[in-house]
């Protein structure tokens, strides 16, 4: 028999009647808080983490009240697996704990990572096998599973090592929705592809195809990615300010080129919400993937954008949470823990820095204040309690800050 998750909520009558609990019911929800998610803690993905280590995790993220989290992949490792049996396990030991599970299922281009790629073809047996294992999932974890991500910033240009055309994303997309009409899947799983604005319309005109307006009209929803981290290098007008005015200080300054991230963030959306609506006016929008990393060297760090650190990752957390809250949208923020094994050969680049909890088990600067009330009290991660960066010291964080700078020595990786 296939379990749904029940929820009792009073009528008009005020006697309580039971609610099915969906995509559609939690996407939007500020009860819901989202958060992306992969419990990798070692430098390479080979060493997945056992399902006791993800039920560390879970504890944490519940702790903070997070319900929903998204994975990126159902095959190439055990880990969405063991992300979905850690959270059944935990319901079957308290039946309060809620985790819901936005699930991922990475597709690439035919000769991905390779010098032969094509990018107008998919991978048809590692997609196709990303996609059974996605179902499978969905039908053994119909409580948990609510909605089904078909790729990961699959379209957009410059993933040139990787990208598809929205044409492979779209047969997929349609493929699953068939699926819910035969009644082989829950009509109540939502189906969508997480992707860059870009990707889907709201940037350069080269991405509005017939391709994209078919896909847009075959997801639940579109799950669509902003990252003005990446754009204070990529694209710094935004950014860059005349730092040069020495009556204010680095944490005004701070303070200022966040609310400037805030903004560029929201008009990323905005962009992205004209195109999406002039072809399906009702479709839903939530953000699939924003974050800010803490730690750089080359072009987030001191000699380039002077974007990393914890003092503005918390400033964009809270930003970010309360718009997206109080416009109704789901923000999948990432991310919840560093992840060393996205940079491997450099300890200090962005990509491995950008959880709100470090691999020493640390809470960062935006989460001190859970620390501080106890939220944490009894959890371990690696045998770990969580405790804060910096010792708890402030001032010491605050020494930590990057101003912006109008012409930062921007230097590429090599």
């Amino acid at each position: 028999m296939i379990s749904i998750t029940i929820a009792c909520s009073p009528n008009k009558e005020g006697k309580q009647v039971e609610e099915i609990i969906t995509a559609e019911h939690i996407l939007g929800n500020r009860n819901f808080t989202a958060i992306s998610f992969g419990g990798f803690r070692e430098e390479t993905r080979a060493i997945c983490p056992s399902v006791e280590d993800l039920k560390e995790d879970m504890k944490i993220l519940g702790a903070i009240d997070i319900k929903i989290i998204r994975t990126y992949s159902t095959q190439l490792f055990p880990h969405a697996e063991r992300v979905l049996k850690a959270i059944h396990e935990l319901k079957e030991q308290d039946s309060t704990f809620e985790m819901y599970v936005m699930l991922g299922a990475w597709i690439e281009c035919e000769g991905a990572f390779t010098s032969t790629r094509n990018h107008a073809k998919g991978n048809v047996k590692g997609n196709n096998a990303e996609i059974k294992r996605a179902i499978e999932l969905a039908k053994e974890y119909p409580d948990i599973v609510k909605i089904i991500a078909v790729g990961n910033e699959s379209m957009v240009h410059w993933a040139e090592t990787y990208s598809v055309s929205a044409k492979v994303v779209l047969n997929y997309v349609e493929q699953l929705q068939e699926l819910k009409k035969a009644g082989k899947l829950d009509s109540n799983l939502w189906v969508t592809s997480s992707d860059n604005f870009a990707s889907w319309g709201g940037a350069s005109t080269d991405y509005h195809t017939d391709d994209l307006t078919k896909l847009i009209q075959a997801v639940d929803y579109v799950s669509m990615h902003t990252y003005p981290f990446h754009d204070t290098h990529y694209t710094p007008k935004f950014w860059q300010i005349d730092s040069t005015d020495l009556t204010k200080g680095r944490i005004q300054l701070a303070e200022e080129g966040m609310l400037r991230a805030k903004e560029y963030a929201i008009s990323q959306y905005k962009s992205t919400k004209k195109h999406i609506h002039s072809i399906a006016p009702n479709k839903p929008i939530h953000i699939g993937e924003t974050g800010w990393a803490t730690s750089a060297y080359t072009n987030y760090g001191v000699e380039g954008s002077r974007a990393a650190d914890e003092f503005k990752q918390k400033l964009y957390y809270d930003y970010m949470r309360d718009w997206s809250s109080e416009n109704e949208l789901s923000c999948f923020f990432f991310e919840a823990f560093d992840e060393p094994w996205k940079d491997s050969f450099d300890a200090k680049a962005s990509e491995n820095h950008f959880g709100l909890i470090n691999i020493k088990s640390e809470a960062k600067y935006v989460l001190w204040n859970a620390v501080d009330s106890g939220k944490f009290k009894g959890l371990l991660r690696n045998g770990n309690t969580i405790t804060k960066t910096y010792g708890g010291n402030e001032e010491e964080m605050l020494r930590s800050i990057l101003a912006p700078s109008k012409k930062p020595k921007l230097k590429n990786k090599p």
